[in-house]
């Protein structure tokens, strides 16, 4: 029978060792750690996303009742006094780091999207996590609520989380739009609620495409009208002017596709400033906007980002950063080994068979497992 380490241990050997001390020595404040480490941290939080644990008692029991297989894992036995400290005064940004690394390692495996053309595909969007005022008054948001808000832009090659940022939920979404960095030549989608004609013209100015819908009150004025293929829910294809009050903000000319589903009788507008497509592709790539919302439904429900471990904004943003890791580890999986299956189900799978000695591999191919000679059996085979 072929020897293996745990499953837990074969999946953390996608975080590059070398690499995760070199961030820990980066991103560390006050006495060097004396027992406790960084990377027994990780361990713990990432097990407590994999495992689905919903308290620091809970994943420390879990990790003592597991004592013996934690050298495999390069860790240490933690208590709970000092897993919350670490948590609370440790700097979070060691694992933001630890993301932009790990989504490197993944953009590299990760699979086309699934048009034709060319361009780079993002879509943008953000999701409220709502925390109580009272124990997080950190989180100020409304009056009498307290929220984080995860501000993400998509990227379709992968469906990976490319850019990430995470604010209180007092945060506008147009105003964390303006700061990132998209690819020259890039598609960006998003819908109605980052409608600001001042960014569609900054982006236009950055050779940069978008597609959003169009504001149901929005003033223009067509300067040009397009056949359209009416069997495809395609109603029109014109170039417009905005002539509203902030249409100085946008003096560019902009393409409107009318769009009806067939399926629900619903009628779109979308705008772009993308002449180059067909007024089909345009609709299809606002569609495919739809992946950013399963991507917040996914995280929301598979991974601990609703439920915190610690109070302090150190923690909270510690435990998001490290859920946001466990998902890109669960992604390069998925491209390693290229399986037709979901995360969903990786995830299923790692959570039985954690602490498992199997080969990762075949766990997730569903290979039978190697038969086991117990003890017992041998004896009773042999006399």
């Amino acid at each position: 029978m072929t020897h293996h380490n745990t499953v837990f241990s074969q999946l953390l050997k996608l975080v590059p060792r070398h690499e995760f001390v070199v961030l820990a020595n980066q991103h560390h404040e006050g006495r060097k750690l004396r027992k406790m480490t960084r990377w027994s941290q990780f361990v713990s939080m990432a097990l407590a996303q994999l495992s689905g644990r919903t308290s620091l008692r809970d994943v420390v029991s879990n990790l003592s009742a597991q004592a013996r297989k934690l050298y495999l894992l390069g860790a240490v036995p933690v208590s709970r006094s000092s897993l919350a400290r670490v948590n609370e005064k440790q700097p979070y940004a060691l694992y933001e780091a630890l993301f932009a690394k790990l989504f490197s390692r993944c953009q590299g495996l990760a699979p086309r999207h699934g048009f034709r053309f060319k361009n780079k595909l993002y879509s943008l969007d953000a999701s409220t996590l709502d925390l109580c005022l009272s124990v997080f008054p950190w989180a100020k948001f409304r009056t009498t609520k307290g929220a984080v808000k995860l501000h993400v832009g998509l990227d379709h090659d992968g469906l990976l989380p490319a850019l990430m940022t995470v604010t209180n939920g007092k945060v506008h979404d147009i105003t964390v739009a303006r700061t990132l960095a998209l690819p020259k030549g890039s598609i960006v989608v998003f819908d109605r609620g980052y409608t600001d004609y001042d960014g569609y013209h900054q982006l236009n100015t950055q050779g940069i495409f978008f597609v959003t819908r169009q504001r149901k009150k929005a003033r223009y004025r067509v300067v040009e009208r397009r056949k359209v293929d009416k069997s495809k829910g395609l109603t029109s294809d014109q170039t417009l002017e905005l002539t509203g009050a902030k249409a100085r903000n946008c003096p560019i000319a902009l393409r409107r596709i009318g769009f009806k589903d067939f399926d629900t009788g619903i009628r779109y507008c979308f705008l772009t400033n993308n002449f180059h497509l067909a007024a089909s592709t345009i609709a299809a790539i606002y569609k495919s906007r739809w992946q950013i919302e399963l991507f917040f439904k996914w995280i929301k429900q598979n991974l601990k980002i609703k439920r915190f471990l610690g109070t302090s904004k150190n923690a909270v943003m510690t435990q998001l950063w490290i859920a946001l890791c466990a998902y890109l580890l669960l992604a390069y999986l998925k491209f390693v080994s290229k399986i037709d299956c979901s995360l969903q189900q990786i995830i299923r799978l790692l959570q039985l068979n954690l602490f498992e000695r199997r080969d990762l591999q075949a766990l997730l191919r569903g290979d039978p497992p190697e038969p086991e000679l117990l003890p017992l059996q041998a004896s009773l085979q042999f006399s």
